[in-house]
């Protein structure tokens, strides 16, 4: 092998690694994105359940990020999410993708010939010595969010260590000369993956062995689904029309209860047992009257009423209203409907009259005016 040298500012290196790990209480495969700078030997670390197409653009953004901007060059191995096709030679097809994120951050992406991991092995090796450094024993975390905190901490207290090369100073004292080098970054990538689906019957699109509900206007039609690292959006005619926080378990249902209110003024009866409005988070009041209405006959159907109230009017009006009645004591759809309507509807003004004016040259006294108003005759 041939020792290499890198000028501040040139390249970092990119690569993942699985770990095992406890998280949430249940042992699981994990992905780990490393970067790290050639020439400083400075490193980010950042776990993700995969390596999918929006994680990778994820780790890039944070990194770039903590660094405070871009080398010119990244060296990758032939991971699919980058490399369509390997032809010959260092000829690559590379994924639009992945190519339009380099475009972004304006720097020239370099891939290693296939098997041969020694091209980059200052992240191959950084691999292997993270594993020995920070997963030995293995340490357990509530959530994804405490890991990356934890290995963000990490990241700082290894930039302490004497650099490889120039023992006598730190990696972080390598790093303060490399960052001025550095292009600056404007704004991130929006680094999404995005698929085509249909919503079914039930209001619900489907990505990665998960389904995300969807307003019920939409069910049957062909949609776009974009996926984050930790979002889930679906967009139609050019417009989100869902958003939800993204779960990374298997078969689990992620319901917005209000998707599905056009579906309660045609089906009132499916708000007793339906599953998205089981443990639907509503203000205290107002969950307050709905456990009221329920016990009434056709009080699914009232609450149908406020819950159109809350979705013409807003949730901090029908709360008010709510908590009026409860006050009162008679709880019923059109009372509340009542409140809502006096608490939006616009206060008249009423003109203030002034009373400060005054008359500079007070009229005379003259009778013969109102003669003049019947034509000189008096009315008889």
């Amino acid at each position: 092998f041939v020792p290499l040298q890198f000028a501040l500012g040139e390249a970092f290196q990119f690569d993942w690694s699985e770990e095992g790990l406890v998280i949430g209480g249940v042992w699981r495969k994990i992905q780990v994105a490393h970067l790290k700078f050639c020439a400083s030997r400075a490193l980010f670390l950042k776990a993700y359940p995969s390596q999918g197409h929006e994680m990778l653009f994820d780790a890039h953004w944070h990194a770039f990020r903590v660094f405070g901007g871009v080398p010119a060059r990244g060296i990758y191995d032939n991971m699919r999410t980058a490399v369509d096709r390997v032809g010959r030679g260092k000829e690559r097809q590379i994924n639009m993708r992945f190519l339009a994120m380099t475009n972004h951050y304006v720097y020239e992406p370099e891939f290693c010939n296939p098997a041969a991991g020694w091209e980059k092995g200052q992240v191959e090796n950084q691999v292997g010595n993270v594993r020995e450094w920070l997963f030995c024993p293995r340490p357990r975390f509530a959530d994804f969010t405490e890991m990356n905190a934890w290995l963000a901490q990490r990241c700082r207290e290894l930039a302490h260590r004497p650099h490889p090369t120039e023992k006598e100073r730190s990696i972080a004292d390598l790093f303060a000369e490399e960052q001025p080098k550095l292009r600056q970054i404007t704004a991130p990538f929006d680094g999404y993956f995005e698929v085509a689906c249909r919503v079914s019957s039930t209001c619900l699109a489907a990505y990665d062995r998960n389904r995300y509900s969807v307003p019920a206007e939409y069910a049957g039609q062909r949609v776009s689904l974009r996926a984050w690292a930790d979002r889930i959006r679906v967009v139609a005619d050019e417009q989100v029309i869902a958003d939800h926080p993204r779960s990374f378990t298997r078969e689990r249902l992620v319901l917005d209860p209000w998707h599905y209110l056009p579906v309660l003024e045609r089906k009132p009866g499916a708000l007793r047992h339906g599953l998205p409005f089981r443990d639907w988070d509503l203000p205290m009041s107002i969950a307050a009257v709905r456990e009221r209405l329920m016990k009434t006959a056709q009080g699914d159907r009232a609450f149908v009423q406020v819950l159109q109230a809350i979705r013409d009017h807003g949730l901090d009006p029908v709360s008010v209203a709510c908590t009026l009645v409860l006050e009162q004591g008679t709880v019923s759809a059109p009372i509340i409907l009542n409140h809502v309507s006096r608490l939006v509807s616009p206060v008249r003004s009423v003109p203030r009259v002034a009373t400060t004016l005054g008359l500079n040259i007070l009229p005379a006294a003259n009778c013969q005016r109102y003669d003049s108003l019947l034509g000189g005759r008096h009315a008889h």
